[in-house]
């Protein structure tokens, strides 16, 4: 395998600290990565970067290959000219906790703003040179975030008629009197991809690689979908999705769940040699050094809701051209560096897809101690080319996992790795997933801090007041980073320790 053995956190940007309201690329990001230099590590796992819609979920974004605007420095901005010191004189009181999204959006986009109108695009070959090598995604994106503000945010399939099926002439029309806006969003796209292409070259400089996320399937409020809609199962009359994207139900819901987004049209994908598959990827693959696929099992079958239904319930297993595709996409890009998300019910197809092409799977520890010895996710059950978690985004923190744990698992845990203190059980977990033989260890920060459930980063299923959590560098005690590198050093995962 491609991977040697390392260990990392999981953090989204949004979570680093700063005055602004949101975590940025700035220079909380690279005090980060020095943290992460400090402690020994050699992975820093992130969240989806696209620009986020309605409920600030990574996961559903206004596009897959674009950035996320909210992350742009200002700070940086102001070293560029592009902002004056006084500009950052009134900050809100915003949270230091919390990203207050409500707040935060107006506040910093009315800043970007500004630095858009100081900016001469004339001037720079740099911005000249990173439109004609981006247009490919950068034109259509660009102007359906201008649309999208023309129409006060309304989803692009209830726009008028003519620019939602992009008819030439609707085209050419809306780019003239958009065209300001247009400019704008090429702006805020130039100056995130400008930022956080330097703070990866940092991080890379460390032997820190960035381990990326893509969801398997867009939004259907999308760039993406408008763009090629013939690429996504898309009801012709309503330009709604004519087959979405779910799970059946299962233990966990009894009507499964009902994600929204359109299936793809695989047929078409298929017939243009997945050319739109391999745009996205080589796209992720400038953004990060490795790529976590969400929802893997999707590429060997996924289940498809009809059109009008308003649950999961009455769907059926379809099967996909996983192997077509990754086979094109290795053949293409090379050997593909990605790791499967392979949670939940998985069946013998889907390994088997995983193992062909060499895809580590993963593991979670929270996972482990609810059945007896065969439960897979146990650390002696663990293969080597597996990412082991204390848990991820979508689970509570291991403290908090503990707190609302039964009995069994409390005492499953207790008898597996000797007697803890409730206080230290986050520090038994990261034992457990360092000293295990999975070639890849990833704690998200909450754990290593020992949070409990009010730093969650997201509940699923819930709605709102999600992917909020924010830290403060003082959480980053000297006890805190002294254990982990004694941990990280013993279990042989330290930088270099195997050069």
């Amino acid at each position: 395998m491609p991977f040697t053995r390392a260990s990392g956190i999981l953090l989204h940007p949004t979570s680093l600290p700063g005055r602004y309201g949101i975590g940025d690329l700035g220079e909380a990001a690279y005090g980060f990565v020095d943290f992460l230099t400090e402690t020994k590590q050699q992975l820093w796992q992130i969240l989806p970067l696209g620009p986020t819609g309605h409920g600030n979920s990574p996961y559903m974004c206004y596009s897959a290959m674009a950035g996320n605007p909210l992350l742009i420095s200002l700070e940086a901005l102001v070293e560029q000219g592009l902002l004056e010191t006084s500009d950052l004189a009134q900050v809100p009181d915003f949270s230091h906790d919390r990203v207050e999204y409500n707040q935060v959006i107006p506040y910093k986009l009315g800043l970007l703003k500004q630095a858009a109108q100081r900016f001469q695009p004339d001037a720079s070959q740099e911005f000249q040179d990173f439109c004609q090598a981006q247009s490919y995604w950068l034109e259509d994106y660009s102007l359906f975030m201008a649309l999208k503000d023309a129409h006060h945010g309304a989803s692009w399939s209830d726009w008028d008629a003519a620019i939602a099926r992009r008819e030439p002439d609707a085209m050419e029309t809306w780019r003239t009197q958009l065209a300001d806006d247009v400019f704008l969003q090429k702006f805020l796209q130039f100056e995130f991809c400008r930022q956080w292409f330097d703070l990866k070259a940092y991080a890379n400089e460390r032997h820190i690689q960035i381990i990326g996320d893509m969801p398997i399937y867009v939004a259907h409020d999308s760039a993406d979908v408008w763009a090629f809609p013939e690429n996504f199962m898309i009801d012709p009359d309503t330009l709604k999705p004519s087959q979405m994207a779910g799970v059946p139900p299962d233990y966990f819901s009894e009507t499964g769940q009902l994600w929204g987004n359109p299936t793809y049209n695989w047929q078409v994908l298929e017939d243009t040699q997945f050319d739109w598959w391999l745009k996205r990827i080589k796209a992720s693959l400038a953004y990060v050094d490795q790529i976590r696929i969400d929802h893997f099992r999707g590429f060997e079958s996924f289940w498809a809701v009809p059109e009008g239904e308003e649950t999961a319930m009455h769907g059926q297993w379809i099967q996909a051209p996983g192997v077509e595709l990754f086979e094109r996409v290795e053949a293409v890009l090379g050997k593909l560096p990605f790791l499967a998300e392979d949670l939940g019910i998985i069946t013998p197809e889907v390994e088997a897809l995983r193992d062909r092409f060499s895809f580590p799977g993963m593991k979670i520890l929270q996972f482990a101690f609810g059945s007896d010895h065969r439960n897979p996710y146990l650390p002696f059950n663990c293969d080597r080319n597996f990412v082991i978690y204390t848990g991820t985004h979508d689970n509570d923190t291991t403290v908090g996992w503990y707190t609302h744990a039964n009995d069994y698992e409390k005492q499953r845990l207790a008898t597996y790795v000797g007697s803890f203190g409730p206080e230290s059980v986050h520090w038994a977990m990261i034992r457990l997933a360092l000293s295990s033989v999975a070639t890849l260890a990833i704690v998200p920060l909450q754990d290593l801090l020992g949070l409990g459930t009010e730093a969650r980063m997201n509940t699923p299923g819930l709605g709102e007041g999600n992917w909020e959590w924010r830290f403060d560098t003082s959480m980053l005690t000297p006890t805190v980073r002294q254990q982990f590198i004694t941990l990280t050093e013993l279990y042989g995962r330290a930088t270099h320790q195997w050069s």
